[in-house]
């Protein structure tokens, strides 16, 4: 008998009351269900055949196994194109990526996501942008782009100026992962549900009946499940983060975390001292024009954005110190702030020449 090759992502319909609920799985544990390409693709055809589909009447996403519900993008594959200058091939992943994350953005039935586990970058892109965002006492989440000489995409330069207290610049910058507590104080989760309850909670949803426009009713159910959560270490520094990260500079706001002498900001401080000091400047500049942006609008800047990394050094070089030599000692370049002009950082907001103008993003 011959073996069948594992799917990367599987797809389910339940049938319950009402109707019955799409579920999808991410199924790459080997790669704590990373993101590919086909990935984006095959699920993004489903939940288009899905919302048609009146006998659907919700979506739930979920990872396999208890380590991540998503760990992000399949970003070596990303560093392979690009150091074959396969330029065109990349930008349609982020093309289709981006694609994905809207579409869920404006689902027009409940789209559940199960955050259980590690969710980062495009772990984010399919889960913050849905209409109910569940974590677990196991959630660790984070946008850490800026350590490998990119950028928090997938709607991030939208969805973190919208955190409160300054929060999401903190976590742009950085990439410090967050817990549940925290996430749900920057409002990036909607529900604490502990993991052991996920399949009651699924078996509750096949069960009940709901119209898919019963978002109340949807949200009714879902709070059954909430349990207490632990003091969020985040809202206790939330007036010295605010106070360091409203700066309008990278620069400004390590010298305001040098005044705090406390070992949580100097750890953050330190942090920021080992990003991609071009990473650090344009992730900025993208979130403060992000404030003023809907998603459709950031989304096209952030393909861009992706367009100038993608052609320039940081990116694979980070890539090549975390996971190609895994040496972590990546050679920025320029290796200091004061190197990453304005002119630079401006730069990489121009829209770019493509070769192929049917390649920009069209949501």
């Amino acid at each position: 008998m011959t073996e069948q090759p594992m799917q990367d992502v599987l797809f389910e319909v339940i049938q319950g009351n009402g109707g019955g609920i799409g579920l999808i799985t991410l199924n790459r544990p080997q790669a704590l269900n990373a993101l590919t390409h086909t990935m984006c693709l095959k699920i993004d055809e489903t939940l288009q055949f899905w919302e048609e589909d009146q006998h659907i009447k919700a979506v739930v996403t979920q990872g396999v196994g208890e380590k991540a519900f998503c760990a992000g993008g399949d970003i070596r594959s990303l560093y392979d194109l690009g150091k074959q200058q396969r330029y065109d091939e990349a930008m349609q992943f982020f093309n289709d990526e981006y694609r994905l994350n809207y579409r869920i953005s404006h689902y027009s039935k409940p789209y559940i996501a199960f955050m259980d586990g590690i969710t980062m970058g495009g772990g984010m892109g399919l889960s913050i942008h849905g209409a109910f965002r569940i974590g677990t006492e196991r959630l660790s989440m984070a946008m850490p782009e800026t350590g490998i000489g990119f950028f928090p995409d997938i709607g991030g330069t939208y969805f973190l100026p919208r955190c409160p207290d300054e929060m999401g610049t903190y976590l742009g910058l950085t990439g410090a992962r967050i817990n549940a507590a925290d996430a749900l104080y920057v409002n990036l989760i909607d529900h604490v549900v502990p993991s052991y309850r996920l399949p009651e909670l699924l078996n509750l949803l096949v069960e009940t009946e709901f119209a898919s426009s019963d978002l109340e009713i949807v949200n009714e159910l879902l709070a059954k499940f909430n349990t207490p959560t632990e003091a969020s270490e985040l809202y206790c520094h939330r007036d010295i983060i605010e106070e360091c990260f409203a700066k309008d500079t990278i620069e400004a706001i390590m010298d305001t975390l040098k005044k705090h002498q406390a070992t949580w900001y100097q750890q953050a401080l330190e942090s920021l001292k080992k990003k991609s000091p071009l990473s650090l400047k344009v992730t900025l500049e993208a979130l403060r024009r992000g404030v003023t942006m809907d998603l459709k609008h950031c989304q096209q800047m952030e393909f861009n954005l992706c367009y100038h990394f993608m052609r320039d050094h940081d990116f694979y070089e980070g890539v090549r110190a975390l996971l190609i030599d895994k040496d972590k000692n990546p050679q920025w370049l320029p290796a200091s702030l004061d190197k990453a002009s304005k002119a630079k950082v401006d730069s990489y907001f121009e829209k770019p020449i493509l070769a192929h103008p049917t390649a920009l993003i069209h949501l």
